[in-house]
């Protein structure tokens, strides 16, 4: 499945980061959508703005939003709500590999530091939090 274009409002949004953090934004952008893409029981995946920041929803609330942007500690973030599981499973399956931010964030200051099949679990696991189980 193609990764759609942006929305006009999130275009927007984005097109204001420095350089840098587009690149990286966008970047998790394409592993959202790419691993959505392999999840058809979550339906279509939406994207719009939620706190001022690009965000990821699934149509049918099988899970978890997801957002990306600046954060105050880092060039950028991948944004899990803080009230959930997401991070700290993740920072549980992988301690001590990426910064992490209590329950709300994996920090990155550079797009390097982005490792895709890492970041995929992460990213199903919040696509999926709502199913029964995460297949």
């Amino acid at each position: 499945m193609p990764i759609p274009p942006l929305s006009g409002d999130v275009s927007r949004v984005i097109s204001h980061y420095d350089p840098a953090t587009r690149k990286c934004v966008l970047c998790l952008r394409d592993l959202i959508f790419g691993v959505a893409s392999e999840l058809p029981r979550i339906g279509t995946l939406q994207e719009a703005l939620r706190w001022g920041q690009p965000a990821y929803l699934t149509s049918k609330r099988a899970g978890s939003p997801l957002r990306t942007g600046p954060h105050r500690d880092a060039s950028f973030a991948l944004f899990a709500h803080c009230q959930s599981t997401i991070i700290a499973s993740y920072a549980q399956t992988f301690p001590g590999w990426d910064r992490i931010d209590g329950n709300r964030a994996v920090l990155f200051d550079d797009v390097s530091e982005i490792e895709p099949d890492r970041l995929a679990l992460l990213i199903r696991h919040a696509l999926t939090y709502h199913l029964s189980d995460s297949a």
